[in-house]
């Protein structure tokens, strides 16, 4: 959901689940003394609390000596014209108060606020279900919750935190197979979670018909079998060996033998799916697109060549899809055959006419580099896990200072997940390494081009952004034309785990270039205006930000 407002400050507010972004604007001649933000929210429900957001930066008279400074708006206001309120919850109507505050530290006096009204958006949704878990076990809240524990250390408490969404809303995906009138047919490159296993039997025992393709290439067969059997529900899988890599997530669900819905994204079934990295489920109800996942489930479960499956791929699932496919929803099944499949991804992320937002778990590939290599009017953003994936010592450095040397156009925002090592960093916590050992940050693999506009297209699925995803993998993505709840939910975890990773990065090129990190801590606030050139000024990021979120 998104509502904009005007008034002294020009306010744009984009709901997703669990995250309220908000883009402040205001002109420049009405910015003089401006101290920056505060924000004030009403939950608009019987007993709904009233109270300011609260930030983490003083001005410098208002330091103390206890650690991990946290302030109310109204005392300390937001220096930033792009913030978010990442404690809501979903499903939930709210008021916010947005204040221009002026005057001196200590003796701040607001302006004229702008009021919006909005309510978050439910995971769950008449035609797309989006699950996002937190992906943020390297984070202060964990660390502050659970320590360095890892979650088989604490319990279920750590595992619902970290899972959120994504856990329960597959579960209740696969529960909907109530009885004999229901199927599951399932394709998952990792089959190690037992409690998903374990419904997929429960879903058995109530006499649906359950069926799982899983990788059962020698790399990947023993991992995945161990779990299977002690799931107990060997018989009802089948393994893959003829791909190149079995790299699908996805469960078709029919009834009456009609499929109805299909279950697609990042997700594998393992702890650092669920628990570690970022990862998003999303069920689709749509008969069509479901039957096309069945269709396309059919020819796995005979265990074709690459060959055989790409011959079925180019015959029944043409791409890329002609110029008159305005379909809101287009699916793309892999191996494809050539490079006009990778090269129509990179040219449809380079018809962004505002911003374009992109996560990549395996780096940046070569070809696909030269998009964020524009210094134009398009705010572009990346989340990567790395830097790059594979190659000698000299290629990964020779592509990380490329890609470094594009991050410097101010219209590039860009960061590489990272976390907190070192321990009391201005009350910050050592935070823990992750779960996983190839993917720790980020897994999710999704484009947005203009999200916020009035036609935004967002891509979901499988495949990472790499020609070998396209014609070599097992692999599938959706393509969601049109759809704004889709692109805010997206959108709103996109920059949440953004942030999160920008500021531990920052600290990491800190710890580089200056060899330590002694005595660091976080800028304080200005106590003059002085911060406000940066916002207003095109050779800056930030300038492109205020400009994009808050509707310009």
């Amino acid at each position: 959901m998104r509502v904009q407002a005007s008034g002294e400050v020009t306010v744009l507010a984009i709901a997703g689940t669990h995250v309220v972004l908000f883009g402040m604007d205001m002109h420049p001649a009405d910015t003089n003394g401006l101290l920056g933000f505060a924000i004030q929210r009403e939950e608009l429900a019987p007993g709904g609390n009233r109270e300011w957001l609260r930030g983490s930066k003083s001005f410098p008279s208002q330091q103390s000596t206890t650690a991990f400074t946290s302030l109310r708006s109204v005392e300390a206001p937001f220096q930033a014209f792009q913030w978010a309120d990442y404690t809501v919850y979903p499903g939930k109507q709210y008021r916010y108060l947005v204040f221009p505050m002026k005057g001196q530290p200590g003796s701040l006096h607001p302006g004229n606020p702008t009021e919006i009204e909005l309510t978050t958006e439910s995971p769950a949704g008449s035609d797309h279900s989006i699950y996002f878990n937190r992906g943020a076990v390297a984070s202060q809240a964990y660390s502050r919750k659970f320590g360095l524990n890892p979650p088989e250390g604490v319990g279920q408490e750590a595992f619902d935190w970290l899972a959120r969404d994504l856990l329960p809303g597959m579960l209740a995906f696969i529960e909907r197979a109530a009885d004999d009138r229901f199927s599951l047919h399932a394709a998952i490159y990792e089959t190690r979670y037992e409690p998903v296993l374990e419904a997929f039997r429960a879903a058995h025992l109530r006499d649906a018909r359950v069926r799982l393709i899983y990788d059962g290439r020698p790399a990947e067969i023993d991992r995945n079998l161990k779990v299977i059997r002690e799931a107990r529900i060997k018989g009802l899988t089948k393994p893959r060996a003829n791909g190149k890599i079995m790299h699908n997530k996805f469960i078709v669900l029919s009834k009456n033998n009609s499929p109805v819905a299909v279950w697609t994204g990042s997700t594998n079934l393992s702890n650092n799916a669920f628990f570690g990295q970022l990862n998003v489920g999303h069920a689709i109800e749509d008969e069509d697109l479901a039957r096309a996942f069945l269709d396309y489930w059919h020819q796995l479960e005979d265990d074709p060549t690459r060959a055989e499956l790409r011959q079925w791929a180019e015959a029944n699932n043409p791409f890329p899809p002609p110029a008159n496919d305005d379909r809101p929803l287009v699916e793309i099944f892999a191996p494809q055959s050539g490079s006009d499949e990778f090269r129509w991804f990179i040219d449809l992320a380079n018809t962004a006419q505002q911003a374009l937002f992109m996560t990549f778990p395996f780096g940046i590939v070569k070809d696909f580099r030269p998009i964020f290599n524009q210094n134009d009017q398009v705010l572009r953003f990346a989340l990567l896990d790395k830097y790059v994936n594979g190659g000698n010592a000299a290629s990964r450095e020779a592509a990380k200072a490329e890609i470094t040397a594009a991050r410097q156009h101010p219209n590039i925002g860009m960061t590489v997940g990272s976390r907190i090592f070192l321990e009391n960093i201005d009350g910050w916590l050592l935070e823990s390494r992750g779960i996983g050992t190839f993917v720790n940050w980020v897994h999710t693999k999704f484009m947005l081009i203009d999200p916020l506009g009035p036609a935004p297209v967002t891509v979901t699925g499988s495949a990472n952004w790499s020609a070998p995803g396209l014609n070599a993998n097992d692999e599938n993505l959706v393509l969601i034309r049109g759809n704004t709840r889709v692109a805010d939910i997206y959108l709103t975890e996109f920059m949440r785990i953004f942030s999160h990773h920008r500021f531990r990065e920052s600290l990491r090129f800190q710890l580089e270039n200056q060899g330590s990190l002694s005595g660091w801590r976080p800028r304080d606030l200005d106590e003059s205006d002085s911060w406000l050139g940066q916002h207003y000024d095109s050779s800056e990021e930030r300038f492109f930000r205020r400009r994009y979120f808050s509707g310009q």
